[in-house]
């Protein structure tokens, strides 16, 4: 039996969904809620990563498949840290960050494609 497959436009647009999702939610959240730290980056990524899952399984009412989920996972974390290189390098501009400031930094990224891979992976049948 063939397993399903969606072709990589739907999934690329829900990466760039949850990647826009993930922009609007830290202004909201960090600039007019004034939340902040590893607790809102993990909100944040935990909620993004649970609207692609449900929005891929409200419009094909399954899991997505292996390649399917590298798929997404790739462009989604792959944009993600694109953007974090950004952010980056304007923190490098302003203020050479220490080690422990690159190592959070690099965590604070790290969630978003961790929780998405970790909402998205396959269970048990």
């Amino acid at each position: 039996m063939n397993a399903p497959h969606v072709s990589p436009a739907p999934m690329t647009r829900l990466a760039l969904g949850g990647v826009v999702a993930v922009i609007v939610l830290n202004l909201l959240l960090r600039t007019f809620v004034k939340l902040g730290g590893p607790l809102t980056t993990l909100l944040i990524a935990s909620a993004v990563a649970g609207g692609m899952a449900l929005w891929f399984y409200l419009h094909q009412q399954r899991r997505p498949t292996t390649s399917e989920r590298r798929h997404l996972l790739l462009v989604y974390g792959g944009l993600l840290a694109l953007l974090y290189l950004g952010l980056l390098a304007m923190m490098w501009l302003k203020d050479e960050p220490g080690p422990m400031g690159l190592l959070l930094f690099g965590l604070h990224y790290f969630c978003y494609p961790l929780m998405a891979w970790l909402v998205l992976a396959k269970g048990k049948e």
